[in-house]
Order: C-alpha cells, then structure tokens, then sequence
C-alpha cells in the first residue's frame, strides 16, 4: 500500500501535469487568434489603400474641354494568393468604335516607393457603341503598395481617350473561418490509477 504522502503526491503531480497542458494549449490558441487577426487587418488595409488610390485618378486625364469617350468602373481591389487583383469594366459612351483598348496604371512599389508604369489589355479590345470590356491585372501583393488608374489608350499609336470614371463592384464580405478545437483532458495513462479512497491505487 502507498503512505498518505505518496498518495498526496501523485495527485499534487497529476494536478500540475493537468494545469500545465491546459496552460500551454491556452497560450497556443491566445497566439494563434492574434496572428490570424493581424493578418486579417493587414489585408484591410492594403485594400483600402489601394481603392482610395485608385479612386484619386482624374476623369478627364489629358484634357479638361475633350468629351470623354469612355466610362471606366474601376472595382475594388482583392486579395488572394499572395496575388493583389485589379479590374474594372470600360464602355464605349461614343458614337465611334474604339480600337486596341488598353488601361495605364501607374504602379507605386512597396521597397522604395518608386513608381512605374504598366497596363492592361482591355478585353474585348475593340469596342462598338455602347459595347462593354473588361480589364483584369494580378500583380505580387508583396511589391507593391497602391495602384492608380492612369489614363485609357487606344489605337497602334496608344493615343490618350478622355474618359469619366466611377467606382465599380464591391469585393465580397470576408468569411472568417470557424475552428473546432479540442481541449485534451488531462487523466491517467493506462496501466496507472489515480489513488484515492474511490480509486485507489494498485500496487505492481
């Protein structure tokens, strides 16, 4: 038979087995939900620096007095993959075809905040009257910081179109993933037996 001590012990040692593995998972979950949350808000805001970039760009970009041709819906900005997504649709509001459509961004990069230049191919290219296409654009989210709607070009000689601009479609809600954990409970390992009078020990 174990003495009083004994027994007092090996409770007291399963005790603080059991309130150290409840401790150590609490700490693990407490810092799990405060990365993902610092990654969730860190999305956030990209996004909206990126939309309220995109949202700074001038209607008519060339000429104050030149009628636009086109009205350009600029989307808002996704995040997916690693990848930040930029797209929009663009509509002939002319009474002409439009030809070999393409959309300047302007680009300002993450490192150094440099700028650069690029676009996107508008998609049907060739617009009839009041004819709608899209542009769509991934680029590494990790390089760049915002990006601004430039000016729309068409024809070989990527000649400037005025334009007006508005925002387009909303990016759809964020759909926080829920978890089921499961907290281990701490008891006896087979073959050992908690010893007290409803349970008592047994001896090898």
């Amino acid at each position: 038979m174990l003495t009083d001590s004994t027994r007092n012990e090996l409770i007291e040692e399963k005790r603080s087995t059991g309130r150290t593995v409840v401790a150590v998972f609490c700490a693990l979950t407490i810092t799990a939900i405060l990365i993902a949350g610092y990654a969730y808000l860190r999305k956030r805001t990209v996004q909206q620096r990126l939309v309220a970039a995109a949202a700074k760009t001038s209607p008519i970009p060339y000429s104050a007095k030149a009628p636009a041709k086109a009205h350009i819906l600029v989307d808002e900005a996704l995040l997916r993959r690693g990848q930040t997504i930029i797209g929009g649709r663009v509509r002939n509001i002319s009474a002409e075809r439009l030809s070999g459509l393409t959309v300047a961004l302007e680009l300002r990069r993450r490192k150094d905040g440099s700028l650069e230049q690029t676009s996107a191919a508008v998609e049907p290219g060739d617009l009839e009257p009041d004819q709608e296409g899209r542009y769509l654009l991934k680029l590494p989210s990790q390089q760049y910081i915002s990006v601004r709607l430039a000016g729309l070009k068409a024809g070989s000689d990527s000649a400037l179109l005025a334009y007006t601009v508005a925002p387009g479609q909303k990016r759809p809600p964020e759909r926080i993933e829920s978890k089921l954990v499961t907290i281990p409970q701490s008891g006896s390992r087979g073959g050992e037996f908690l010893n007290s009078p409803d349970n008592p020990a047994r001896v090898p």
